[in-house]
């Protein structure tokens, strides 16, 4: 049997293993790719896309929902993990409705909103993950609450990281293009 045929099982095991993760852990990431692009297109744009967050709220919500969903055994657990869920995403709706009015949202820039949305966000993930007892929600709202002084570090590093980048760039592309010249004289 070659080792082509020997790693074809290997391979096939491995793809199903993926599979099998992705399909148990979409709504994590469902959620952690939907905040992460939230937080890309706040940075690029330099707009609070507010509209987003407050879109995005309500479906991590239901994701909290459908995730406690099969732990609610009684009968009469279901409408309170409904209650309690619809409760505490309508108060950090509110607290982010309350970011974005007009008097509150012209003391600070739309930067310095979209972090403290992003902040909210996180706040009421990593809570809502500790009242559904589902430490995978708990780690979404810790990367999303990372994620604030990642954005604000590199939002101030922008000009740093920019320079780092021509500087490698002007070292590296004269050095490629000295080996690929030898290359074809050879």
């Amino acid at each position: 049997m070659s080792s082509s045929n020997k790693a074809e099982p290997v391979r096939a095991r491995a793809r199903s293993r993926l599979f099998l993760f992705l399909i148990r852990e979409w709504p994590y990431l469902a959620m952690l790719a939907l905040a992460l692009f939230g937080v890309a297109c706040t940075s690029v744009a330099h707009q609070p896309l507010t509209f987003y967050w407050l879109a995005l709220t309500p479906f991590i919500g239901i994701v909290c929902v459908i995730t406690a969903w099969k732990n609610a055994e009684h009968r009469d657990q279901r409408p309170r993990l409904i209650w309690t869920q619809a409760l505490h995403w309508g108060a950090v709706l509110v607290a982010m409705y309350l970011i974005s009015v007009a008097d509150v949202s012209r003391m600070m820039n739309a930067d310095a909103r979209a972090l403290l949305i992003l902040t909210l966000l996180a706040l009421g993930t990593f809570t809502a993950g500790v009242h559904i007892m589902a430490w995978r929600t708990c780690v979404v709202g810790i990367i999303l609450g990372l994620c604030v002084p990642a954005i604000a570090w590199l939002e101030q590093s922008t000009l740093l990281i920019l320079l780092i980048v021509i500087v490698l760039i002007s070292i590296t592309v004269p050095l490629w293009w000295r080996d690929a010249k030898s290359i074809r004289g050879n």
